[in-house]
């Protein structure tokens, strides 16, 4: 079983309807909800993409330069779902994932798969300009079908995060959840980044592993939190 697998499957199978990432932006006004279907809909065209278009394979490595945001949290479960490893690091990585303001970083890494850069813009639009050989995200990502099947099974032995196992993240995510105390009726709005492991553990995977909901607040302010945190129904704030 995948990471993500572990993560979504339970979620799947009791309530996929409800909402699962909701995500803002104050800097844009941008909002979108996203239920579990829709979720593990847009990580199967994901992986998908990084499997059949950049050649990502079993046992690979992904470096991930992409701040917390609803596209983020779907390409991550699409490299767990490939049974690839996440990487903070570009040097050395198989392939990269970026957004608009570090592609030159990430072709810098020379990762033999390339690079996707990530618009991460509300309306689809890719990104004009993208150096040669560069994959587009979102022109590419939604030619893809919306059901992925790994060439192979991923096991819990296959290395998914910063040279964790899936079964070691599993019960340091599980441990997390028992310490924040949530649980499936939890609705958690975050600001918090995912560009740590202790900021992606508490901030995403935590609250997957407890089937909570999420509400991810980029570029937050400050007045606008406590009025969000009623108006979405929140219960718990990290």
């Amino acid at each position: 079983m995948s990471l993500t697998d572990a993560l979504l499957d339970p979620i799947l199978a009791t309530n996929p309807a409800r909402p699962l990432i909701t995500f803002y932006d104050d800097a844009t006004g941008e909002r979108i909800e996203l239920s579990a279907v829709t979720t593990a809909n847009w990580a199967a065209k994901a992986a998908n993409l990084l499997r059949d278009e950049c050649d990502l394979e079993p046992g690979g490595s992904v470096a991930v330069l992409l701040p917390a945001h609803w596209q983020t949290a779907a390409v991550l479960l699409a490299v767990w779902s490939c049974g690839a490893e996440v990487t903070a690091d570009p040097d050395g990585a198989d392939l990269v994932l970026c957004d608009a303001n570090r592609v030159d970083l990430a072709l810098a890494a020379k990762a033999p798969g390339g690079v996707v850069a990530l618009s991460m813009d509300a309306f689809g639009r890719g990104i004009d300009g993208l150096p040669a050989g560069v994959v587009d995200f979102a022109t590419e990502v939604r030619l893809q079908p919306d059901a992925f099947v790994p060439w192979e099974p991923v096991t819990q032995a296959a290395t998914a995060l910063d040279g964790r196992t899936v079964a070691e993240v599993l019960a340091e995510v599980r441990d997390r959840v028992d310490s924040l105390g949530l649980d499936a009726t939890d609705r958690v709005l975050s600001t918090r980044e995912w560009t740590t492991l202790d900021g992606l553990r508490d901030g995403l995977l935590a609250v997957l592993a407890a089937g909570a909901s999420l509400v991810q607040v980029a570029h937050p302010e400050d007045a606008a939190l406590d009025r969000r945190y009623v108006a979405e129904k929140c219960s718990t704030r990290l």
